[in-house]
């Protein structure tokens, strides 16, 4: 059955990031008194009166604005409206009804879809009464004046845009995998989103930091769903200084958060930096899936050593994450994207494998005999027996008799061994020490 989709839309700065945060019941979108934060279409999944439907949040629209930016938000907002099944109007009492409020009133009367005309910062009906009847002149019946900062107004709006919904069934949980794309601004994010998707789905341009919001995209492919999840770009905390900036950048990690698997995305042609593997780390530290993606292949001179002085770089700047799969990819022309779905779907795999608790133990004696434990002042380490507590990632707990006894480079030696025998490709593998005293 269809999904019912509803688009918020405005000109920059009247608050549609704080209503759509409200309905959505979690700060999703970025709230600044900048105007033009949110620039590309933001989806949550909402509930109301037992209505399920998606919520787009999309950016201000600015109709005589000939900006390349702007230009593009303009676009977005059109694909938004087409995508949606209602759309509410958020209008700004406090600023009063403007030109590019009536600009926007004249586009959307040619859109045959019901509209809400939300007049927004109503804080005091009564003293603000005069201000309220000057939206009448747009000319919509459905007005509701609301309050998103106090809350206030908001829930008859949603009952009257429910009342526009077609009847839709109980949510059904489905399998899919979630996919975060992160990098450095610029890394070709979008691209590769758009490539994957094969629309304009996510703003593409040649200007670091076109991307400010996490967006989530739904891709089904050869029956399997995934959600791709494209991030702001990423840069070292310490440089950022802009605040809508520091906000996507917390949600960024957030992002990565939510998902099983990180694409890292690496300018092919600039060549890896510092900044790169300082990203990388965050899905590492959260322990997800990791692909390790080339972009821009296609514009870097080569040779028949190319591709593995490269690869020896990457293997050297990420050698604390070894287990990373990698390819070499142009988010441009679409050479070897395809690959990327391939080993999504092996890490997830992956990911997700428990292992009895005798096999294991039967690699783990195996190890021992072939490199036995580490010695201190004359104790041994011993280890009495392994078993997995978790996946996602695969976690496994090491029974021994002294926890400082167990030196790093031997943890290493037995993930390595763990690893030749049951592979857990492009994910990392965490073990936790367990004291266990020995019977006497």
């Amino acid at each position: 059955m269809k999904e019912n989709v509803v688009a918020i839309v405005g000109r920059p700065n009247v608050g549609k990031s704080t209503l759509f945060n409200y309905i959505a019941d979690s700060k999703i979108s970025i709230v600044s008194d900048k105007p033009g934060v949110t620039r590309d279409r933001i989806y949550a999944n909402c509930n109301w009166l037992n209505f399920n439907f998606k919520l787009i949040d999309t950016g201000g629209i600015e109709l005589n604005n000939n900006d390349t930016i702007i230009s593009h938000m303009k676009e977005q907002v059109d694909i938004a409206i087409d995508l949606s099944d209602v759309i509410i109007f958020v209008v700004n009492c406090k600023d009063g009804l403007t030109d590019i409020d009536k600009d926007i009133a004249v586009l959307l009367r040619k859109v045959n879809k019901p509209i809400i005309l939300c007049i927004n910062k109503v804080d005091d009906y009564k003293k603000q009464e005069n201000e309220i009847y000057e939206f009448y002149e747009l000319g919509f019946e459905n007005v509701f004046p609301v309050s998103s900062v106090n809350r206030s107004g908001i829930g008859d709006m949603l009952d009257k845009v429910s009342s526009y919904f077609s009847d839709t069934t109980d949510e059904i949980v489905e399998d899919l995998t979630k996919v975060a794309i992160i990098g450095k601004p610029n890394a070709g994010k979008s691209s590769l989103i758009n490539k994957l998707l094969g629309e304009e789905r996510v703003i593409v341009s040649d200007i670091a930091g076109t991307t400010r919001d996490a967006i989530d995209t739904e891709i089904v492919k050869n029956d399997k769903k995934y959600v791709f999840i494209d991030t702001a770009g990423l840069r070292k905390k310490s440089v950022i200084k802009d605040e809508v900036e520091i906000y996507s950048y917390m949600r960024s990690e957030i992002a990565i958060d939510r998902c099983d698997i990180v694409i890292v995305m690496i300018d092919g042609a600039e060549g890896i930096t510092k900044g790169d593997a300082a990203i990388a780390g965050l899905a590492h530290e959260k322990g997800k899936g990791v692909i390790i993606a080339i972009n821009k292949w296609d514009a870097v001179e080569k040779d028949d050593k190319t591709i593995y002085e490269f690869t020896r770089k990457v293997r050297e700047e990420f050698s604390y994450m070894p287990y990373a799969e990698l390819v070499f990819i142009s988010a441009k022309t679409g050479k070897r994207v395809e690959e990327l779905y391939n080993k999504i779907d092996i890490i997830r795999q992956n990911q997700l494998l428990r292992i009895q608790t005798g096999v294991l133990n039967e690699v783990l004696l195996n190890a021992i005999s072939i490199n036995d434990t580490p010695q201190d002042k004359g104790k041994r380490l011993k280890i009495f027996y392994i078993t997995q507590s978790d996946v996602c990632p695969p976690t496994f707990i090491l029974f021994v008799n002294d926890i400082e006894l167990m030196h790093f480079s031997y943890l290493r030696y037995l993930e390595n061994k763990f690893r030749e025998a049951f592979g857990f490709i492009g994910t990392r593998i965490r073990f936790e020490l367990r004291l266990r005293k020995e019977k006497e």
